[in-house]
């Protein structure tokens, strides 16, 4: 085989066990890395031998060895520590950190990267790195002879993946990346190309980590979905054993929040008859999906970090660490910066979630996407009722028109589109959507956007409704329209809120940000102390 007259350099890991032979015998047999200089038609001008501390001894051996069969050889010795030469991690980053520092010369210098020494793992990562260009080279096999005569010299071949030939290697790689994003898509042809690209990165991020994902967006852009598909995808390819356990942090109150997800044992609180195992521990070798986790409490977000971060939490009631190894995906429809500024959530815990957050956009921000949705909503809705759904050309050219013009908001995102699919393939006579439907559709939709007449009066009734329903009829007409309206909104944040302080932090966010409320409990409690009211009285309402 033909070598460039550029000089050339070999990189390769010293072989513990088959570089090393007594004095009396180590000519005869074949030791990987003093072979490769053995071959006239293989010329070496330096060898970059990557060796561990610990067998400095048998480098230097190897080297002078080199330098007696091959003097025109400079062996140059990189010393990289590997406390456990099995561990991929290490060993990649050993080798991958070389790689950013070493001066590739590739117009003077050719690359040849040997693998025919170290543990497998070594050779897969130096593979791995020549195939992504880090090394830039060519990878060269070597072998024993099969002759005793041939044994020590043994004969090499040099692989250029960058040739035609190992194109089905890449091509094999990129297939896997569309059928990935095929399945995060759920089969849907999109065209919007920024949302293409997100699920691409969504896609690679799914494969190569198990680090927390944050999925952002507006409500009904579709988390859920993507949440379930990242898991269908790692478990396709067998990144994960475990199942996937969803919950919506809105649900979990108080008490049962603690317990829902942590688990308890028995007789923990009033009503823990039974030892119960908590959704973390469920996920354990799975996914967790907190959808809203916005929405967690503060006590909940503290031992949910921990448990992120070194797999370890308490069940309630528990002095016994439990362990759950699971990968978090959470999804919130908040601004979870704005929610830390407030001292509503955890900056430790949203530092330790946001390495990876993507914003899915809503359905007007894809106004390219709504008629592949539309084929994929009327093929889904034929699986479902068994009765395949078309629309006629005047029916899907109106609907179409409609949904992507500026008069369809789609404030529900995908909600609201798959809703409206579905009312009209169960109205569809005989299966086909015509026309009619679709505009009686329209006016559903345009109906459901706009806001209601006499809005205001209502919510001023409401309002009303909110002061008198706490303070009684008499005690409520004292009190002037502004502050019944004022009021009734800081009722309604109470009896939602866990408790006086996070009442306070949700009511004087903004003076928090300014640093002007010095403690929100204290200025709450005197507000309520204004219409003879108390945190208790209203918290037992709730």
């Amino acid at each position: 085989m033909a070598i460039s007259k550029r000089r050339t350099v070999v990189l390769g890991i010293l072989g513990t066990t088959l570089d090393t032979g007594r004095t009396e015998e180590r000519w005869a047999k074949w030791r990987p890395t003093v072979s490769v200089c053995r071959h006239p038609e293989l010329p070496v001008d330096r060898f970059e031998l990557f060796y561990d501390p610990r067998f400095t001894g048998l480098m230097e051996t190897v080297a002078a060895d080199i330098a007696e069969i091959s003097p025109g050889t400079t062996v140059r010795p990189v010393s990289m520590p590997m406390a456990d030469p099995w561990d991929f991690e290490q060993v990649f980053g050993a080798l991958y950190d070389f790689t950013r520092e070493y001066p590739f010369q590739l117009d003077e210098e050719d690359y040849l990267v040997h693998i025919s020494t170290g543990t497998h793992v070594a050779q897969i990562c130096l593979f791995l790195l020549t195939e992504s260009r880090r090394l830039p080279g060519r990878l060269l096999q070597t072998a024993p002879g099969k002759t005793a005569q041939t044994k020590a010299q043994g004969h090499f071949t040099i692989i250029d993946l960058d040739l035609s030939k190992y194109d089905l290697l890449a091509s094999r790689a990129a297939e896997e990346r569309r059928e990935g994003a095929s399945v995060l898509k759920g089969g849907i042809e999109t065209r919007n190309a920024a949302y293409n690209r997100l699920i691409e990165q969504i896609e690679r991020v799914a494969a190569a980590s198990v680090t927390p994902i944050l999925l952002g967006g507006p409500t009904g852009a579709g988390k859920s979905q993507l949440a379930r598909r990242v898991f269908e995808l790692k478990k396709a390819r067998q990144k994960l054993a475990g199942e996937m356990v969803d919950i919506n942090c809105a649900t979990l109150r108080g008490d049962s929040a603690m317990s829902a997800l942590f688990g308890h044992t028995k007789g923990a609180f009033t009503g823990a008859a039974e030892a119960r195992q908590g959704l973390l521990k469920k996920a354990n070798g799975g996914v967790l999906f907190l959808d809203e986790i916005g929405e967690l409490g503060l006590d909940e977000q503290a031992m949910l970090l921990r448990a992120v971060e070194d797999k370890v939490f308490y069940p309630v009631g528990s002095d016994r660490e439990q362990r759950s190894d699971f990968q978090l995906v959470a999804g919130t429809n908040r601004d979870l910066s704005a929610a830390v500024r407030a001292g509503r959530f955890r900056e430790d815990l949203f530092a330790r979630i946001n390495l990876w957050t993507f914003r899915l956009p809503s359905l007007s921000e894809r106004p390219e996407d709504i008629e592949p949705n539309l084929d994929f909503e009327l093929g889904r809705s034929a699986s479902l009722t068994g009765v395949k759904v078309t629309m006629n050309r005047e029916a899907r050219a109106r609907f179409l028109s409609f949904a992507t013009s500026k008069e369809a908001v789609w404030t529900g995102n995908f909600r609201d589109f798959s809703a409206a699919i579905t009312r009209m393939a169960i109205l569809a006579d005989g299966g086909r959507i015509g026309a009619a439907i679709v505009e009686e559709e329209i006016g559903r939709l345009r109906a459901l956007w706009r806001p209601g007449e006499g809005s205001e009066a209502r919510g001023a009734e409401e309002a009303a409704d909110t002061v008198v329903e706490t303070l009684g009829e008499e005690r409520a007409g004292e009190i002037d329209r502004f502050d019944r309206v004022q009021l009734a909104d800081v009722l309604l944040v109470c009896r939602e809120a866990r408790s006086l302080s996070d009442a306070g932090r949700t009511l004087f966010a903004a003076s928090r940000a300014r640093k002007s409320s010095v403690n929100d409990a204290d200025r709450l409690r005197k507000y309520l102390a204004r219409f003879g009211l108390s945190w208790a009285e209203i918290a037992g309402r709730g």
